[in-house]
């Protein structure tokens, strides 16, 4: 009887259950809940899944910081630690959306018609392939990722879904769309660090300690997960046949490659610009080559050699996936609520954050991955009690390598203040000596005025002001390299260099030269650039006057 009454309460509430998730359709073979589902013409839908970010601030948490790339990759792959953002704010966090699928020929045709489809990627087999089918055998058809089409073509999908979404006689397809304030979202391509956090599982893997594996899942269960070369042998697949991540995403890796927002570069933010860059792998990647951080140029126009000539390229293993973004500044109001923020942030969190440090300083850089691997043996050791006699050894010399470096860093910084005196004590004399030459060749010019015999010491005061000019811009060149490089180490390593400076003895006018290097040096932490126009005018107002 109990038996009875549980398989009807389960009969009962296995609907509700499912009341969260949409319908299933050929735009949506695996409905989930929290599927966002977008309309589109024709009947067609476009899904999304809610990326959340670490973090509740706008301009940035510690927890934002993700190590993307892979150091056993590809050269184009470097390790970098990099801040992810989201453009919606959360009830406890920030986010944005990832579409759930690659984008399909379905969805194409939806947006811009067959004839569409079929001259853009000009492919014979694929009118064919498609001619008489209709019903389900024609949704199968179509629901395979859209590959073959030249990237203006693309874009043009995109700007035309949007106009389809904002057409202001139909502000009900506005309805799923997420808000920033009072605005809502648009469609666009992901970045590649909102593609790669994504790849990686995200937040949940963040919180588990997965997040810089090579792939999101067991590589003894890749064939569930992805189509690579093993399993797809070079052909395409519909969209959802494979398992989700644990974000609900389908096809993040392998299927086709997805280009993403911006130009490739070598590195992900740095370097030459190139073509298009894809993310992701495809049908062709070995299983081997298969990774979240797997990068690849795409060419937007390629050099055909057998015709001798410039053809636009159409990739038959690169498609698309797209993100609901945001912009920044949406009002007055939040553009004052935006710089109200940015003041602490830039006085508490900005200095930690990768925008506040250059990879050109190598003894921060090793700090900071020492400290990271310091984090990390800490985690193993709670894990392998076996193990402990030795990983305390070991992290016994991570900490001895990390004092000698922070000794490093203290007597660099030192070195560096030293020289930033030195070169703004330099300048205030110069500035000094210009300003009496100055005065000095106005007095000879009214001399020369009452007598030829002066207009020799006009001339030779003239040629002692160009020198003088000479030297000052040389100076102040080489003040301002010093100035960034003080200005790249931590707060608490510049804060000890200029207390021992404070501390030393000084000249009158090196102890204003001080004055000067702090309130330069504090606006150059603030802006992350120098002005140089207004730090030459604060020198010469400064020490026009000023003898020592």
């Amino acid at each position: 009887m109990s038996r009875r009454i549980l398989a009807l309460w389960l009969l009962l509430w296995a609907p509700l259950a499912l009341a969260d998730a949409p319908p299933k359709t050929a735009y949506n073979p695996k409905p989930a809940e929290e599927d966002l589902v977008l309309p589109m013409p024709g009947g067609a839908e476009m899904v999304f899944r809610k990326i959340l970010v670490p973090g509740e601030g706008f301009w940035g948490d510690p927890q934002r910081i993700v190590q993307v790339g892979d150091g056993e990759g590809g050269i184009f792959e470097g390790l970098q630690r990099l801040q992810v953002s989201g453009s919606f704010p959360e009830q406890k966090g920030r986010g944005y959306y990832l579409a759930k699928y690659e984008v399909t020929r379905g969805q194409f045709v939806a947006v811009m018609g067959m004839d569409r489809l079929l001259a853009e990627t000009g492919d014979s087999k694929l009118q064919s392939e498609l001619a008489g089918l209709q019903g389900d055998s024609l949704d199968k058809a179509l629901a395979e990722p859209l590959v073959f089409v030249p990237w203006q073509a693309m874009r043009e999908f995109i700007h035309r879904y949007n106009l389809w979404l904002f057409d202001s006689e139909h502000p009900e397809r506005l309805g799923s769309l997420p808000k920033a304030g009072d605005s809502p979202g648009f469609l666009r391509l992901p970045t590649e660090l909102e593609w790669e956090f994504a790849a990686r599982d995200g937040l949940p893997a963040l919180q588990d300690g997965s997040f810089k594996d090579s792939i999101p899942f067991p590589k003894g269960k890749m064939t569930s997960y992805a189509w690579y070369l093993d399993n797809a042998k070079h052909k395409l697949r519909r969209i959802g046949l494979r398992k989700p991540s644990r974000l609900g995403l389908h096809d993040m890796l392998g299927n086709a490659q997805e280009v993403c927002e911006g130009l490739f570069r070598p590195e992900l933010w740095q370097g030459q610009p190139g073509g298009l860059v894809a993310r992701g792998g495809d049908v062709g990647t070995q299983a081997r080559e298969l990774r979240s951080s797997r990068r690849t140029e795409v060419e937007i126009f390629s050099w055909v050699n057998e015709d001798k000539a410039m053809r636009e390229w159409k990739s038959y293993n690169t498609g698309m996936r797209l993100a609901i973004g945001s912009n920044v500044v949406r009002s007055p109001e939040n553009r004052r609520q935006l710089e109200q923020e940015y003041q602490t942030y830039r006085q508490s969190l900005r200095p930690a954050m990768p925008v506040g440090k250059t990879l050109d300083n190598l003894v921060a850089q090793a700090s900071d991955q020492l400290s990271s691997a310091n984090e990390q043996l800490s985690k193993v050791l709670g894990q392998n009690e076996n193990l402990k006699e030795e990983l305390s050894r070991i992290q016994q010399d991570i900490d001895k390598a990390q004092e000698r470096l922070d000794f490093a860093m203290r007597e660099s910084a030192r070195s560096t203040a030293r020289d930033l005196l030195r070169s703004a004590t330099d300048l205030g004399r110069d500035y000094f000596k210009l300003a009496s030459f100055n005065t000095s060749l106005e007095k000879a010019r009214r001399l020369a005025e009452l007598s030829t015999r002066h207009q020799d010491l006009a001339s030779k005061i003239e040629e002692q002001i160009a020198i003088r000019a000479q030297n000052i811009d040389e100076l102040f060149a080489r003040y301002q390299e010093d100035l960034q490089k003080l200005g790249e180490f931590t707060p608490p390593h510049i804060e000890q260099a200029l207390q021992a400076l404070q501390e030393s003895r000084l000249t009158d006018r090196a102890r204003v030269a001080l004055e000067v290097i702090q309130r330069q040096l504090a606006q150059y932490r603030d802006l992350r650039r120098t002005d140089s126009a207004a730090w030459q005018e604060d020198f010469k107002k400064t020490f026009s006057e000023l003898a020592d």
